[in-house]
């Protein structure tokens, strides 16, 4: 690390290994990636067979692969899903990356079974969705399942370990620029690694860091949006014949009452419901395998919101609703939709004899009331109510309901549409800069940032 390199990605999530997988293309140039967790072979999550120690460094959001490494893989193929992307570099540009993205997990080997491509079926679910008031946008996409991506992102780290030098294990304490231009990183040891062109992809659970350091060295940013709400769990017959033809509906709904959107995100059939660690907080998500099934569908109901001025910290508002909810629970909330609806907590011995039994048995019985604000409540039991009408069954006094589910996304940088901040040579990607929230777009990003590199290296 004491050498100079070309380029230096900070972070090794799927922005920051998509634009090494670029880079490499070009021979001699000298990459170096620093990610602050550990190495893929060593993340090993202690809440996926007990409960989470609240480990220095999470397992689940950090080291080689990203927050994804623990996901199902889910690799959406359509330009309308996963982020904004298409704001920078148009919708034709954004659907030539996805096919270049495509091709290359295919050849790292993501399976080539894709779900929602049939037209009738989608149709068909649109029309129904429509009498409901609910609005399905067509989305096609593989399925790697947890395992199967967990070994392809093993698979790229043997491919790109020779090629380029990756330091697991290493956290960025600052990006060092002179005047307008970026001249490397800085480290949390205190070592200064120099670099003329610098990709920063830290991902969601380095969202605080990226906007601390952009704001520091000048470049400009607004508030997005923050994603507040609750994962579903119903028995898996319940949604079988929309998951059949679908395997993971993009649905989404705007409130009667507050007219806020409502939207079903990452559902699992036969899944799990599991933990997640940002920073000091635990949320609550979900995964499903590609071998194993659970007798469970779950799914979650997101609010968006986002904040005008003078609030500027939709993060820090995210993670008070989330530390509420742990509070209350010591980690994950758990209650039956029929005990929040009659106002009364859930109890362990409700939950014993309700016909949906939790995959996540670590989950503590309480009420999500205490935790989640009135209005993102309100909007929620609207959904259900939708949905129960296109799905029967769903809007039951046994489903559970585990809070609190939170998606933090960045403040979005001022970008260019080569993904260059206001600093030159210094270019923001994936989750982290609040332009994408999804594998496949994060993977683009990358790309995109590392032809711009390319178009300009002179080495």
């Amino acid at each position: 690390m004491k050498e100079d390199h070309d380029v230096i990605i900070v972070g090794a999530g799927p922005a920051g290994i998509f634009a090494a997988l670029e880079l490499v293309k070009r021979d001699g140039l000298r990459v170096l990636m620093l990610e602050k967790g550990p190495a893929i072979e060593k993340r090993e999550c202690p809440a996926r067979v007990g409960k989470c120690r609240k480990c220095r460094t999470c397992a689940i959001t950090s080291g080689w692969g990203g927050a994804g490494a623990f996901s199902d893989g889910k690799l959406s193929l359509s330009p309308e899903v996963g982020g904004w992307l298409q704001e920078y570099v148009g919708t034709r540009m954004l659907s030539d990356l996805i096919r270049h993205v495509d091709r290359l997990y295919l050849e790292f080997g993501a399976p080539r079974e894709v779900y929602g491509d049939d037209p009738d079926k989608v149709e068909e679910w649109r029309r129904k969705a429509i009498l409901h008031n609910l609005i399905l946008t067509p989305c096609p996409f593989r399925h790697m399942g947890t395992e199967y991506c967990r070994r392809l992102l093993v698979d790229i780290h043997a491919f790109l370990k020779d090629r380029v030098d990756i330091e697991t294990g290493t956290a960025v304490e600052s990006i060092l620029a002179d005047g307008e231009r970026v001249k490397g990183v800085r480290t949390t040891s205190g070592e200064e690694v120099r670099s003329s062109q610098v990709i920063v992809a830290p991902g969601r659970e380095g969202a605080d860091w990226l906007v601390s350091e952009m704001d520091r060295l000048g470049v400009g940013f607004q508030n997005n949006q923050v994603d507040i709400g609750l994962r579903v769990e119903v028995p898996a017959p319940v949604l079988e014949p929309l998951t059949a033809d679908l395997y993971e509906p993009k649905i989404h709904y705007f409130s009667r009452r507050f007219e806020d959107r409502v939207r079903v995100f990452c559902m699992n059939p036969y899944g799990e419901v599991c933990v997640e660690r940002y920073g000091d907080v635990l949320t609550v998500n979900g995964h499903s395998y590609a071998e194993r099934r659970t007798e469970n569908t779950n799914f979650a109901l997101l609010v968006s919101t986002t904040f005008t001025e003078p609030f500027r910290e939709p993060i820090a508002y995210g993670k008070y609703i989330a530390r509420l909810a742990n509070l209350l629970g010591e980690g994950i909330l758990v209650q039956r939709l029929g005990d929040l609806l009659a106002g009364r907590r859930s109890t362990a011995r409700r939950i014993a004899r309700s016909t949906v039994k939790p995959t996540l048995p670590d989950a503590t019985p309480g009420d999500l009331s205490f935790a989640l604000p009135y209005r993102y409540i309100s909007d929620i039991l609207e959904m259900l109510e939708a949905l129960d009408r296109l799905c029967p069954g769903l809007n039951s006094r046994d489903t559970l309901l585990y809070g609190v589910e939170v998606k933090f996304y960045s403040s979005r940088l001022h970008l260019g549409k080569d993904l260059q901040t206001d600093v030159r040579d210094l270019y923001a990607v994936g989750d982290g800069a609040g332009i994408t929230r999804g594998l496949v777009q994060a993977s683009a990003s990358g790309v995109v940032a590392a032809r711009s590199i390319l178009a300009g290296y002179r080495g």
